[in-house]
């Protein structure tokens, strides 16, 4: 198997590609990294150009709903605005149909997600539970539904493999297992070989990006630590961009 590393790997020909770490509900952070973004192609317009957003879109921090609704709006004005599914992405979807009480959703954040649809929920409480799920599938647009179910688990560019969690060492891209996709952690960290593209993932967040030979992690904690990353690649170009609150 070919493979490369991070500093010759290429992106595609004539495009410009952005990738935005784990948003984790701080809308005002999205805004601003779009922001910048727009400035980068002022600054030097490219031929073409697309932004990768690497999922997590929900959860933890205070504006889940202005986030979906923001890349809703942002997908609608132009095509290329690529959305990858994270793991709490597809655990608010697993409650809204399943209303597990246990799952991602109850357990890290999902309090947060329903105060911004302007429901209470208290998850330890079998009744506010049940009750607060009824309230949040009333409040929570189709829209919205349909965005989270559309979400794709990974994308290729150039040199580049772009997914939330990262990959299963030793197995092709082409036959990742998607659940890896969205929670893979020290399996894919831990491993240091090279593989046929550089991967480049959020999902475990860090004090600063993290830059390896096979891999990039965008995940800088956003709801915590108030900075957003995300990385340009120009050609065989790569810098990085931080939006601070």
């Amino acid at each position: 198997m070919k493979t490369v590393d991070f500093k010759h790997a290429r992106g595609p020909d004539r495009m410009r590609v952005y990738a935005i770490g784990d948003v984790h509900g701080r809308l005002d952070l999205l805004q601003e990294m779009h922001r910048r973004i727009l400035v980068e192609n002022e600054k030097s317009p490219p031929f073409d150009w697309a932004v990768v957003h690497l999922g997590d879109y929900v959860d933890r921090g205070p504006d889940s709903k202005g986030v979906l609704d923001y890349l809703i709006n942002a997908q609608k004005k132009t095509h290329r605005m690529l959305t990858l599914a994270g793991n709490h992405d597809v655990g608010f979807l697993d409650y809204l149909d399943k209303g597990d009480t246990h799952g991602i959703f109850a357990r890290h954040g999902g309090k947060q997600t329903a105060r911004s649809y302007g429901v209470t929920i208290d998850f330890d409480d079998a009744g506010s539970a049940a009750a607060g799920r009824s309230a949040l599938l009333r409040a929570i647009p189709s829209a919205h539904v349909d965005f989270l179910r559309g979400l794709r688990r990974s994308t290729v560019m150039g040199d580049f493999f772009f997914c939330h969690a990262g990959i299963r060492p030793g197995v092709d891209l082409d036959r990742q297992n998607p659940e890896d996709l969205i929670w893979i952690r020290w399996e894919f960290l831990d491993d240091p070989r090279l593989h046929a593209k550089v991967i480049v993932h959020g999902h475990t967040p860090a004090s600063d990006v993290e830059v390896r030979q096979n891999r990039v992690n965008l995940d800088t904690g956003a709801y915590a630590s108030g900075r957003l990353s995300a990385i340009m690649i120009d050609a065989e170009g790569k810098s990085f961009l931080e939006a601070v609150a």
